[in-house]
């Protein structure tokens, strides 16, 4: 007669139902992190179009436009030089430290200041004398203490001329340089705007952050 032999089931051994448990938590952090994800790209759009909708116009697109054919023959010597100074800067696109002898900061103004040296036309700070101006608030006050500054509204800028922004114009005060007008809009080319020297074109009329102009020597 056969031998029976007994089989008995392992305890340690899976059930069906003990490895469906297991996965469950797997798949509930799966879907978790799936959540957690879709959140961080929600998130992330959001603050994309917040600053979409920040950055002035004049500074859309990102990435800067070619240098403007400029008509050399309609502009005065001086005129020339300043734009000749703002070429080849935006051709070397130096870093911000160069226009401000070294200091760390912000440097559209300073950006300015070594333009117009550059030129023959060097700024005086009303507080130094110094060339290099480094405050958009304080270039403004050389400009109306020299009579040359004109408030934007019925004055139409010239190449050459320094174009004023206040806090309203979405990163601060700022200043860049006009190279060019075509009708009611100007040609800019400025520095530190988003880091580097770049060239947009404003319409001086409808942005509400320039506040004004300060004009170009004659001559």
């Amino acid at each position: 007669m056969p031998t029976l032999v007994e089989v008995t089931a392992d305890p340690t051994a899976d059930r069906p139902e003990d490895a469906a448990e297991r996965a469950r938590p797997t798949r509930q952090s799966g879907r978790r992190m799936a959540i957690a994800a879709a959140l961080v790209v929600v998130v992330l759009a959001g603050v994309g179009l917040v600053a979409w909708r920040t950055v002035p116009e004049r500074w859309l697109p990102w990435d800067t436009a070619e240098f403007p054919e400029v008509d050399a023959s309609e502009l005065t010597p001086g005129q020339v030089r300043v734009v000749e100074a703002v070429r080849r800067e935006h051709a070397a696109q130096r870093p911000g430290t160069f226009f401000s002898e070294g200091a760390d900061e912000p440097w559209c103004a300073n950006f300015v200041s070594w333009i117009m040296r550059a030129a023959g036309s060097p700024l005086a700070n009303p507080h130094s004398g110094h060339w290099r101006i480094p405050g958009v608030y304080t270039l403004q006050e050389y400009y109306a203490a020299e009579n040359r500054f004109e408030a934007v509204g019925g004055y139409v800028p010239r190449v050459g001329d320094v174009v004023l922004y206040d806090r309203s114009s979405g990163f601060g005060q700022h200043t860049n340089i006009v190279v060019a007008v075509d009708g009611e809009t100007a040609v800019t080319v400025g520095g530190n705007e988003m880091g580097r020297i770049r060239i947009h074109s404003l319409d001086w009329r409808s942005d509400g952050g320039v506040v004004g102009f300060g004009r170009g020597l004659p001559g």
